[in-house]
């Protein structure tokens, strides 16, 4: 199983400094990857639209079908992540974890 979703020190993105990694089962890594890959086509396709020179409300709309995409992506790991790291952090007495998890959220809704 790969885990190219860590940041720089391996751990899991959201998880700065309480968590050294995630390990996420084949099944979620294997969905995450397949929503970035589809959001990487669909980046692809935007590129050929500009290069073709596309009806701008056209690449717009595109444009926010790859936003809705990462929206459903950030939703999936952060429901991963609450239910894994989050739960299991509160259940051993570590509080820590809601003020990162509020902190993630504000950053998640700028």
């Amino acid at each position: 199983m790969g885990n190219e979703l860590t940041n720089m020190s391996g751990g899991c993105p959201y998880c700065h400094g309480i968590h050294s990694s995630k390990e996420r089962t084949d099944e979620e890594y294997k969905s995450l990857m397949n929503r970035l890959k589809r959001i990487e086509g669909q980046i692809r396709g935007i590129e050929k639209m500009l290069e073709n020179s596309a009806y701008c409300p056209d690449i717009l709309i595109q444009v926010s079908a790859v936003v809705s995409a990462l929206n459903s992506f950030n939703r999936e790991l952060l429901d991963s992540h609450i239910r894994s790291c989050v739960a299991d952090d509160i259940r051993a007495g570590n509080d820590a974890t809601i003020d990162e998890l509020v902190a993630v959220i504000q950053k998640l809704l700028k």
